[in-house]
């Protein structure tokens, strides 16, 4: 982006200044009127309209640039994102000039420090776009691939349970991995979907069915536990503390914490705080999720998985059934 503007310091660039005032039969004050000058006069007229058109394309670029700087400023995490995406050839030098600029002229502290914020930010969030384009793109299958790999055998087979147990650790750490670089996306969460789907189908394969939903499992945990309820001020809410352990938790050991944890055995959580939490948090993730999406059904499912298990120990606790 050019945002350079061209000046004349001289006067006589812009208004010629004639020896004589009068015009007389193509005489200037008595001179011959050289046509070679008055050709240099219509070259500078042109090379004057041509500064002042430069002038407003660069006024007009900066005004561009500002009005991006503000949706940058004003946006949350996802849609600065996402206007990072639909303006990536936007960040060139005049754009960083442009902001630097701003930066310095903040008449607040407060205000210097919120651009040197977004900058690093819009820095390291256009960094990871490049870095990103410039890798071999893998598809939702190559990284579901990647994330059971520690539980297939030499035979291409997934085995369940795994016989190494450092197997599970292994997947979560791929997991973790594949979710920080932004590899989870609806695209993988479609394929791991329709993979689990045709599993069940066929019937004939318990151990890839229930990978598939142990890798559903993992994700939807690794999601829930970045966001935490637990502390209101300087205060402990028991009841989403046990519901974020249980959501940290592996699936296999839910059984144990619950009967540790609820009033109906060992623990001081009742079964209706429990039940109360897991609504509420079920009621933040449909509002922090896109409508109809597979992280909204994937996460909401977990939700209620643990509160269908909890109610499967609280009958059995209280010697009825369910």
């Amino acid at each position: 982006m050019d945002t350079g503007i061209c000046f004349f310091h001289s006067a006589s660039h812009v208004y010629p200044r004639f020896p004589y005032r009068t015009w007389n039969n193509g005489k200037l004050g008595g001179r011959k009127f050289a046509s070679l000058n008055f050709v240099g006069w219509k070259q500078r007229k042109t090379l004057i309209c041509a500064v002042n058109k430069d002038a407003e394309k660069s006024f007009k670029k900066t005004v561009e640039v500002d009005r991006l700087i503000d949706m940058l400023r004003d946006a949350d995490d996802k849609e600065l994102h996402q206007l990072v995406v639909e303006n990536v050839l936007a960040f060139n030098e005049g754009f960083w000039i442009r902001l630097a600029a701003r930066t310095e002229t903040c008449k607040s502290e407060d205000d210097k420090k919120d651009y040197e914020e977004l900058a690093a930010l819009l820095m390291s969030v256009v960094d990871r776009l490049v870095h990103k384009t410039n890798e071999k793109i893998e598809s939702a299958t190559d990284v579901l691939k990647a994330i059971l790999k520690p539980v297939v055998n030499e035979e291409e087979e997934i085995e369940w349970p795994p016989r190494d147990p450092e197997a599970l650790a292994l997947m979560q750490k791929e997991l973790n991995q594949r979710e920080q670089e932004g590899h989870l996306d609806e695209g993988f969460l479609a394929e791991v979907n329709a993979q689990l789907r045709q599993a069940k189908e066929d019937g004939d394969k318990p151990g890839l069915e229930a990978m598939l939903q142990k890798v559903l499992q993992l994700y939807a945990s690794r999601v829930l536990s970045k966001r935490s309820y637990a502390k209101k001020g300087n205060e402990i809410l028991k009841a989403e503390q046990f519901l974020e352990t249980l959501i940290q938790a592996p699936e296999a050991e839910w059984n144990k914490l619950l009967i540790n944890g609820l009033t109906v055995g060992k623990g001081d959580i009742s079964p209706e705080e429990l039940y109360a939490v897991v609504k509420k948090r079920i009621e933040r993730t449909l509002i922090r999720t896109e409508g109809g999406s597979y992280q909204q059904r994937i996460l909401t499912e977990y939700l209620k998985g643990i509160q269908a298990r909890g109610e499967e120990i609280v009958g059995v606790l209280q010697g009825g059934t369910r």
